[in-house]
């Protein structure tokens, strides 16, 4: 007589979903045995005879499917991520499909390891245009695409990704340019696979000096060592020059506007100082979310 299989033993096609949503506390063993028989009677897939059933709903179904495709995504409530970081919480989301259309044309049009080209600053002309939006949310599709992705905070003036990503701020880039960062101040995010964080740290008195340090080009290098996409978060450029000194480093830059908000003749003024200055503009986006 055979041994009687558990439905962690399922690990193939549509039944190794029962498998995930019971590990996760998303369905009982006796109802996924209820699933089973029905999908049998009626030569349904495990998804279609469990929602039949009613023990399951579609964001269950998307959750183990994404588990299925190692596309892993958070569970609101379970997470020190924000949620506004909507491609950590919601891949099927239309704003999503639109980052991943958009990480496609960046690894199409910049991002090249052989070239030398792993960093990309995301840049715009004034405040509340959606730069910490677009950065954190590229990084995450980056990091669900299996590359390993890097965010670096670099706007010591008004910092943001250490809310958007619920981390410690006491020590980041702050400390490390002016020589007091450890390995330690980078953050993995725990939650989502290939993705850390360098949060910007205690606002400096100097942001414009740091950045101009010969220690924030030995950072980016050592850095490219380590990561396959660096993408780093800058002020808004139309108040400081720190972006254009960030962007220098980095080599490019991705434009961000926002509409009825961003003028035409300053997203142009900004992109005319970056080519002058030899920075690659990578192209534009419209932001319309963050």
């Amino acid at each position: 007589m055979n041994a009687p299989t558990s439905t962690k033993e399922l690990a193939h096609g549509e039944r190794s979903i029962g498998a995930i949503l019971i590990d996760a506390g998303r369905l009982k063993p006796e109802d996924a045995e209820k699933i089973l028989r029905l999908q049998r009677e009626g030569s349904l897939r495990f998804g279609d005879a469990a929602r039949k059933l009613g023990l399951v709903n579609e964001g269950d179904i998307q959750y183990a499917l994404s588990r299925q495709f190692d596309y892993p995504y958070l569970q609101r409530g379970q997470s020190g991520v924000a949620e506004e970081v909507v491609a950590a919480y919601n891949p099927f989301d239309p704003q999503v499909e639109a980052l991943r259309a958009l990480r496609s044309q960046l690894m199409l049009r910049w991002f090249d390891p052989e070239a030398g080209r792993r960093c990309l600053t995301v840049a715009s002309p004034a405040r509340g245009e959606g730069r910490s939006w677009v950065v954190a949310n590229l990084g995450v599709v980056f990091s669900q695409l299996g590359e390993r992705t890097l965010i670096i905070d670099a706007n010591m003036r008004n910092p943001r990704q250490h809310l958007l990503f619920g981390v410690d701020n006491r020590m980041g880039l702050s400390a490390a340019l002016s020589g007091r960062g450890g390995p330690d101040i980078v953050r993995r995010v725990s939650a989502l696979v290939d993705l850390s964080v360098l949060p910007a740290g205690a606002v400096p008195p100097n942001p414009q000096e740091l950045i101009s340090r010969p220690a924030f080009s030995t950072l980016l290098k050592e850095y490219a060592e380590i990561y396959d996409v660096i993408l780093i978060d800058t002020p808004a450029a139309g108040s400081t020059a720190d972006t254009f000194t960030v962007a220098a480093r980095a080599g490019g830059t991705l434009l961000v506007a926002r509409p009825h908000l961003t003028r035409t003749a300053a997203l142009r003024k900004l992109a005319g100082e970056f080519h002058q200055a030899g920075i690659t503009v990578v192209g534009s986006v419209l932001n319309d979310a963050g």
